[in-house]
């Protein structure tokens, strides 16, 4: 019940992502390293990414196409993780500290957590609360 309750809460944190990139991709664009080519596009499929995963992730009649879209999800967090800490980078040469690390440190301790609970969610492992 706790499983399946957080899978969906993830699903629908997915999905208002994945639409956010989507209906409004300039935040993203600004965080983005600049090594990443063609950006516009990677904020875009990281979007379209982010929809295909949630809606694997909550559906309940392939527990495969559930699997596949938690290790998609999971890998996408891994690959995304970059971005995240040229956003803590940028965030902290400003004057202001901009966002601060009250939002950074947690959003840095929160990916690895991320990755877990897709994958826990989506039935992949059952680490570290398998019963014994």
């Amino acid at each position: 019940m706790i499983r399946a309750g957080l899978r969906w809460l993830l699903g629908l944190f997915y999905a208002l992502a994945g639409s956010i990139h989507l209906a409004e991709p300039a935040p993203f664009l600004t965080i983005m390293p600049g090594w990443v080519p063609a950006p516009e596009a990677v904020v875009f499929w990281t979007g379209v990414a982010e929809l295909l995963g949630a809606a694997a992730l909550v559906q309940w009649a392939s527990l495969p196409l559930r699997r596949a879209g938690a290790i998609g999800l999971a890998l996408y967090a891994v690959c995304v993780f970059p971005a995240n800490i040229h956003h803590f980078a940028l965030d902290m040469a400003q004057p202001d500290g901009g966002l601060g690390l009250g939002y950074h440190i947690p959003r840095m301790f929160a990916q690895p957590l991320i990755v877990w609970l897709a994958l826990w969610t989506g039935g992949v492992t059952d680490w570290p609360l398998r019963r014994r």
